[in-house]
């Protein structure tokens, strides 16, 4: 059975939900450079997996969400 060279719904929802996410993150984290007490709440240790989450859970809302592309 060939397979087809298309690249699944689900595959390029959650591709440019990651680059939007982590594009925006980046954004907010310029924005609050200055002040850093927007991010003191956390420890030094722990925010970067914090951070880390918001993309994270942008890509798999996004992949979860999008119709699965079906397979002849």
């Amino acid at each position: 059975m060939a397979q087809s060279k298309t690249i699944e719904t689900k595959v390029k929802a959650a591709s440019a939900a990651a680059f939007v996410g982590s594009t925006g993150l980046l954004a907010m984290l310029a924005a609050v450079q200055d002040n850093a007490r927007l991010l003191s709440f956390m420890p030094d240790a722990v925010s970067p997996f914090v951070l880390a989450l918001i993309p994270t859970t942008i890509t798999f809302v996004s992949g979860w969400a999008a119709k699965h592309t079906p397979r002849i």
